[in-house]
């Protein structure tokens, strides 16, 4: 079930920097003793990346997708002090406040579309959540799958919702097909249909108000074209239920 707010933990240690992202995540842990893999507010992405990260995981929750749990994570930049590396120094001293972190999966391996297989039930219903949410990060070359005990994990959403980079526009994405050639699941044969009529209800205004309203003020403030955080998020709201609503995307997924 959707939680009413995300977990918020205070970072005590920074621990390892992951690489394979352009966005340069760490390995933190917590005062909860978690350890969680961070994505941090002064990264070149920005912090459309943590909100696309916040809507489409949370979204993937609600809908019994298998996300990892994310959670706020306080950053205080004294931290990057005992920092060797200059590059991450200097992103940590960016990053001060809030980040945003994902639960962290020890020995978890990388999904392989040779190796590893997936039922067309589930293909399906990644394949619809990607294509609503426009992900054009899951592809067999980066599928941003993992695999712990034995199921498959869906991460790294922050190339999702590009239609929120350019707000004047954004009415062009509604109907906007989603292109499913490279997709890491189209050779499962995913069952469209089934994900399309158990998604499609559930969807709604109210949902899609308690996804967006995870996401923290103090990363909507400033937005150019909106005088408040709310009028942000009646955007997201409004923009997500138009695409529901529309799905002409679907046969775009199909072909």
């Amino acid at each position: 079930m959707l939680v009413r707010v995300l977990k918020k933990v205070i970072a005590t240690r920074y621990v390892l920097a992951l690489r394979e992202g352009g966005s340069l995540p760490g390995l933190v842990e917590a005062d909860d003793l978690g350890m969680y893999v961070v994505k941090f507010i002064g990264a070149g992405q920005g912090r459309k990346t943590l909100v696309a990260e916040v809507v489409a995981g949370e979204l993937g929750r609600a809908l019994g997708l298998p996300v990892p749990e994310l959670a706020l994570v306080e950053f205080d930049a004294v931290i990057a002090r005992g920092e060797p590396d200059q590059e991450v120094q200097e992103l940590l001293k960016a990053s001060g406040g809030l980040n945003l972190g994902m639960d962290f999966l020890p020995g978890s391996l990388g999904f392989d579309p040779l190796t590893f297989e997936a039922d067309p039930g589930f293909a399906g219903r990644v394949l619809w959540f990607d294509a609503l949410t426009g992900n054009v990060d899951r592809s067999w070359r980066n599928p941003n799958m993992l695999l712990w005990h034995g199921r498959p994990y869906l991460i790294d959403h922050g190339a999702t919702l590009i239609f929120h980079h350019n707000w004047s526009g954004a009415d062009r994405f509604v109907g906007r097909a989603y292109d499913a050639a490279d997709h890491v699941l189209s050779g499962f044969s995913p069952d469209l249909a089934a994900a399309d009529e158990a998604f499609a209800p559930l969807v709604d205004e109210g949902l899609l108000r308690s996804v967006v309203g995870l996401v923290p003020d103090e990363w909507l403030v400033d937005e150019p074209g909106f005088d408040a955080p709310e009028d942000v998020r009646e955007a997201y709201v409004r923009h997500l239920s138009a695409r529901v609503a529309d799905r002409s995307w679907l046969p775009g997924v199909a072909g």
